[in-house]
């Protein structure tokens, strides 16, 4: 196990050029899914056409291999770009203890395969959610706007994720990523291929603990600027909010009664 009592000392050396090469990572991934290139539109208009027109219905796009291809990166880039914010002191800090007990392996080349690691698990979840888009929009369940049609599905993916956030296991992975010295602590494992390993569990226990959060992008719309850093604002909230453990109840509470309002909603208007 690490000496973690000098972690702030060391930490001072490495962390502007791990900062920097976060930040970077970060501008990418953000530039790519403002940007959206190959798909019809870029974020920015289709953002602008939702809130314009909620109610408006777009012809999906057929898919291809090619659509296939750009849609799993459009997912796995707006994941980095949603993660990344939140991952940082926990790849600050591995970068300052990977410097102290640095043993014939470059310090800096082992904090690159964590973040390649905790990218990793989030690229297995995009091709799930690229899978699952395609699954839905095959059978008339996604719309063009890449958004849940149906006011009932939607509610019930809302609820869905709102009891999700009472769940023991919830609470479990979410305690991993909101104390990065006790998984450091734990979890720590020497050299390139222990960083990749650490890297993995990491991107393991804060997939586990956002995955329902990311689904709820059906609801919003996968493009959708507006809820893509609606859902990033709250995932680094509820990282950094340690000890506070009403907020991802009162969240869930949120969450099922709005899929509860969405639901009941269509039959008060009959």
């Amino acid at each position: 196990m690490p000496d973690i009592s000098a972690i702030e000392a060391v930490l001072k050396r490495d962390r502007m050029v791990v900062a920097a090469g976060l930040a970077f990572v970060f501008l990418a991934a953000a530039g790519f899914t403002l940007a959206g290139p190959g798909m019809e539109m870029s974020a920015l208009a289709m953002t602008r056409m939702a809130l314009a027109l909620p109610a408006m219905l777009m012809q999906p796009v057929a898919w291809s291999p090619a659509y296939a291809v750009l849609v799993f990166f459009m997912w796995w880039v707006m994941m980095i770009a949603m993660m990344v914010p939140s991952a940082a002191p926990m790849v600050l800090i591995h970068a300052a203890v990977a410097r102290k007990q640095a043993s014939g392996a470059r310090p800096l080349t082992a904090t690159a395969l964590f973040v390649a690691g905790y990218l990793a698990v989030w690229a297995g979840f995009s091709l799930l959610a690229t899978l699952l888009q395609w699954a839905l929009q095959a059978i008339g369940v996604v719309t063009g706007m890449m958004a849940i049609a149906s006011p009932v599905a939607a509610g019930l993916v809302l609820i869905a994720a709102g009891l999700y956030q009472f769940t023991p296991l919830k609470q479990a992975c979410l305690r991993h990523c909101q104390h990065p010295l006790t998984f450091i602590a734990h979890h720590w494992r020497p050299g390139n291929a222990g960083a990749w390993r650490m890297g993995l569990g990491h991107g393991s226990f804060c997939l586990g603990c956002c995955w329902f959060l990311m689904a709820l992008l059906f609801v919003g719309g996968i493009m959708n600027l507006v809820w893509i850093g609606a859902i990033a604002l709250y995932v680094g909230i509820e990282k950094f909010a340690a000890g506070r453990r009403w907020v991802p109840l009162v969240t869930g509470a949120a969450m099922t009664a709005a899929g509860l309002y969405m639901i009941v909603k269509p039959l008060l208007a009959i």
